[in-house]
């Protein structure tokens, strides 16, 4: 509100004048607090997934007030609803899906189960009253043993749920957002063989923002300052930017990064992703040479921020199959429970002798004061790669013995251990761990923002660690992410026709992520790229 000079005639009008003035500017005030205020209408999580609405607006997000993580911003008061419990046996069977007699000992008496083939499948129609968050309460069991399986969401991909062996116990697919109306809830196939007996829909618990409250302090006592930099600025960033990031196993100046920086106007990632298989030893003895820490140290000099993965080949010895394959566990014969057991010392020492040629190659960075965001064992509770094929308490001796070696043996204290397990069984500890990671492919055009795993990763630890989308397939929509409290510290999307097509032309492949996504995310406000980032070797470092 403006103020106004008048000149004053009389002490009665100077007085009218103020009185007026005061009066006005506390309306505005009022109206100003009342329209620009942020609704406190936060919903919950804990663990499994996400389901967004991906046509919607930075409008209807936006409307009427600043956009605030894992904010419900479209009712204006959060309506308190009722838990609402489906019978799996009431649904829509598909396939070889049938119902089971179950005798008292599951609700209504039934359960389905024919979960065998890649068409098998359960579809239950829920009814939403109130727009906002829920979790979904699936009841089922194993048969044989621990099962995976897919929830979709209106015939979207959103979560994977885990069933216990043999007994009935819940999984969630939390935090999930329903527009009012009726949807469709899918069980799907993916290793099948379970005993599903009814799903429950709950309304979500407020989120909890200080999740987003991480400590910039490392494992390692010793880090070194370049790290403890990179870590700084990552921690204050953390809940309200994304750094954007992309694998490029050619650099800054690949083809994938190339697509990218056509299609944008000139953009780079703030995050490049390497990967150190081609200096495994059993590559190098078949003439692979690895460029990984010649394009780091590239990145590096121009800004950016590096992190890298290592698809360990195995040791010669283990190669059963196609030697460049030897990180998959169909392609090797090594048994790392024997080896972390004491049972194959010979291999225990090729392990070794694999780690200290690695060691030679992250040496070179910390010489050049390069900190790294080091991602090594990934996906390992999947149990495709050799590291996770012998079980979760083998590749958790290994985990600790590649940091001990990597920190303690090599002094490498440039590192950023960023751990990749996917699942808490496989998780090495909070001393280990500086960041947790989640690899994620939900499939082609699924922009949600993967709330579940992302919430079940922060509950790995507590208190929680930075949770960052360390691969992703198809890129995910910023506003989405936003909406949900899906807030990853970084996406790093994979290589390949994930992001690029090399025809005739190096050009954008649209087979994973649309041009239209890739541009919103790109030059969305909360996603940082490479001409963003601060000085990171003069940021300063937070103090404990």
């Amino acid at each position: 509100m403006k103020n106004r000079k008048h000149s004053v005639v009389t002490l009665v009008a100077l007085i009218l004048i103020v009185l007026v003035s005061v009066f006005g500017s506390a309306c505005g005030n009022a109206q100003e607090n009342e329209s620009g205020s942020v609704s406190d209408n936060n919903s919950s999580v804990v663990n499994q997934t996400v389901a967004g609405n991906e046509n919607t607006t930075n409008a209807d997000l936006n409307a009427g007030a600043e956009q605030t993580a894992g904010t419900d911003q479209t009712t204006a008061d959060k309506v308190t609803v009722p838990d609402v419990t489906y019978e799996a046996e009431d649904g829509t069977l598909l396939g070889n899906v049938t119902v089971k007699n179950g005798g008292k000992s599951y609700s209504g008496e039934a359960y389905i189960e024919g979960f065998e083939t890649d068409t098998d499948s359960c579809e239950i129609t829920i009814e939403i009253t109130a727009a906002g968050f829920y979790d979904l309460y699936f009841a089922t069991a194993g048969i044989g043993g621990e099962k995976e399986n897919d929830v979709y969401v209106d015939g979207e991909k959103t979560a994977s749920i885990s069933s216990k062996k043999d007994s009935v116990s819940f999984s969630v697919a939390e935090r999930i957002y329903f527009e009012e109306g009726s949807h469709i809830i899918s069980l799907v196939k993916s290793w099948g063989w379970i005993k599903f007996d009814y799903m429950t829909v709950k309304q979500s618990k407020d989120l909890d923002t200080s999740i987003y409250e991480v400590s910039a302090d490392l494992v390692n006592p010793n880090a070194a300052d370049c790290a403890k930099r990179l870590m700084s600025y990552m921690t204050d960033i953390y809940g309200e930017y994304f750094l954007s990031g992309q694998y490029c196993d050619s650099g800054m100046y690949g083809d994938e990064i190339k697509a990218i920086w056509k299609t944008t106007g000139g953009k780079f990632p703030a995050v490049l992703g390497l990967d150190l298989i081609e200096a495994s030893s059993s590559r190098i003895a078949n003439g692979s040479v690895s460029r990984a820490v010649e394009y780091a140290l590239e990145f590096h000099d121009k800004g950016g921020i590096v992190t890298m993965c290592w698809h360990w080949n195995a040791p010669e010895k283990y190669l059963t199959g196609t030697w460049y394959r030897g990180f998959y566990t169909e392609e090797t014969n090594i048994n790392l429970a024997k080896i972390m057991n004491g049972e194959d010392e010979e291999g225990y020492q090729l392990l070794l002798d694999d780690i200290k040629v690695i060691a030679g190659e992250l040496q070179k960075l910390e010489d050049a004061d390069v900190p790294v965001l080091w991602r090594p064992l990934h996906e390992a509770s999947g149990g495709w790669f050799w590291w996770g094929a012998s079980g979760a308490e083998a590749y958790k001796k290994l985990w600790v013995l590649l940091y001990d070696t990597l920190t303690k043996e090599y002094g490498l204290d440039n590192l950023i251990w960023l751990w990749n397990g996917q699942d808490a069984s496989w998780y090495p500890g909070d001393e280990y761990v500086d960041i947790i990671g989640e690899d994620i492919y939900p499939g082609e055009h699924v922009y949600t923002s993967q709330v579940g795993k992302y919430m079940e990763a922060v509950n790995y630890t507590s208190p929680a660690k930075m949770v960052v989308l360390s691969e992703n397939g198809c890129l995910f929509d910023p506003d989405l992410a936003i909406r949900d409290g899906a807030m990853w510290g970084f996406f790093a999307t994979w290589q390949g026709d994930f992001v690029v097509d090399t025809g005739l032309v190096i050009k954008l492949s649209e087979k994973f992520t649309e041009e239209s996504m890739l541009l919103k995310v790109y030059e969305h406000e909360k996603v940082l790229t490479l001409d963003e980032l601060p000085d990171l070797t003069t940021y300063e470092i937070k103090s404990k």
